[in-house]
């Protein structure tokens, strides 16, 4: 095997040890919310509380989540890597809060859910203002109320 070959494996190896690492924090969000919130609709809230809680971060950095798939994405390193699960897993999660409060629209609620916070997550970052996401938030935990 040849430098590049090995070079290319523990890129792969590094990759996928960062992915499963943010997974895991993932994983352990939204545990603690499934713990702390009884309702389905209180625990898509509080999802939404906890990622507009960082809005200064990300209108600074833009959303860590999405930025590590993009990147990896453009660097080509993302092959075979499933960085998708970083948007995956909370997509089944919420998607799993939408189905428990009857909805056969469940799957696309929860992209919705989850889009529109990117997408608000990228216009702050790209604005380089905060306001743009927490007040997202505000709209999305009015709009679960609606649900």
């Amino acid at each position: 095997m040849d430098g590049a070959a090995i070079l290319e494996r523990l890129r792969a190896r590094l990759g996928s040890s960062v992915i499963e690492t943010h997974a895991q924090q993932i994983r352990a969000t939204l545990a603690a919310i499934d713990a702390r919130h009884r309702s389905p609709k209180n625990r898509l809230k509080a999802l939404m509380g906890q990622l507009a809680g960082q809005s200064e971060l990300v209108a600074e950095f833009g959303c860590p989540f999405r930025s590590l798939c993009s990147e990896l994405d453009k660097r080509g390193a993302a092959a075979g890597l499933p960085t998708g699960e970083l948007m995956r897993l909370p997509i089944a999660w919420a998607e799993e809060q939408f189905r428990s409060l009857g909805r056969a629209d469940a799957h696309e609620l929860a992209l919705d859910l989850m889009a529109a916070y990117e997408g608000s997550a990228l216009l702050a970052n790209t604005l380089r203002d905060p306001t743009v996401l927490s007040g997202s938030a505000r709209r999305l935990d009015s709009w679960i109320d609606t649900l």
